[in-house]
């Protein structure tokens, strides 16, 4: 989201056979859903097969881009100290998009974020009875900011947060079949797909659902099953220190 975007509220759509489909509302000009199917690939093998078949299957496919992150999870702490912490790193219009998830959230999660040179703020929050983790409605703010990484998990202690976790990867982005295809190399988890798409019909949601679920099963890739990514979740929370940074991966079924 860039800083002249609006917050984007994600509208999680529940099905208990489906999972990591996130619909994401983005009020903007117009409103868009974002729907998003991740699927574990492991090896570097299996990730290089996954962009052979790209590039086979679909002759105008292409590499779009590609990044480094590092991404720092926070917990504790207090909504209203940290926007005092922040306020000063952006201008007026960007401190009210902040200011507007704080009053309607009722759950924040809150990350710092290095992309490539970029340092950017994280914030998502829940509008619903859920967690901005797990709900059927968020709010996201990610704005870049001109300071340093350290500086800006300096500001967030400040505020009361602690470390929960902190992740590294990098990212290559696909243009393929009218799909976004982000395959990452994550510390911990090893390669991991996301095949996205965007709709601005609430009505196509289950079409292009299926759309992308039919482009996945031409391409062998299986989705990841939402019990074994808490799992996987809780794993590298819980051992972070040992895989942040690193090539080092484990695996949880």
């Amino acid at each position: 989201m860039t800083q002249s975007e609006t917050p984007v509220l994600l509208v999680d759509v529940p099905d208990s056979s489906i999972m990591n489909r996130h619909y994401y509302l983005a009020s903007k000009t117009m409103a868009q859903f974002e729907i998003e199917i991740k699927s574990l690939l492991g090896e570097k093998g299996a990730a290089d097969a996954l962009k052979a078949k790209l590039c086979t299957n679909d002759p105008t496919c292409s590499c779009v881009a590609t990044s480094t992150q590092l991404n720092h999870y926070f917990e504790g702490g207090n909504i209203d100290a940290l926007y005092q912490k922040v306020e000063h790193l952006f201008d007026a219009e960007t401190q009210a998009k902040l200011q507007q998830i704080i009053e309607k959230g009722t759950s924040f999660s809150i990350r710092s974020r290095q992309k490539d040179d970029q340092v950017l703020l994280v914030l998502k929050a829940s509008v619903d009875a859920g967690t901005s983790a797990n709900t059927v409605s968020r709010l996201e703010f990610e704005e870049p900011v001109s300071i340093s990484l350290d500086a800006l998990d300096r500001l967030i202690e400040n505020a009361g947060y602690r470390y929960q976790a902190k992740w590294s990867r990098e990212r290559e982005e696909y243009a393929y079949k009218g799909l976004n295809v982000c395959i990452d190399k994550n510390a911990g988890y090893g390669y991991l797909a996301e095949f996205e798409k965007m709709t601005d019909a609430e009505h196509t949601l289950a079409e292009v659902r299926t759309e992308i679920e039919s482009i996945m099963a031409e391409l062998g890739v299986a989705e990841l099953p939402q019990d074994r990514l808490a799992r996987m979740f809780d794993f590298y929370n819980n051992n972070w220190a040992d895989y942040y940074g690193t090539d080092k991966t484990f695996l949880i079924e």
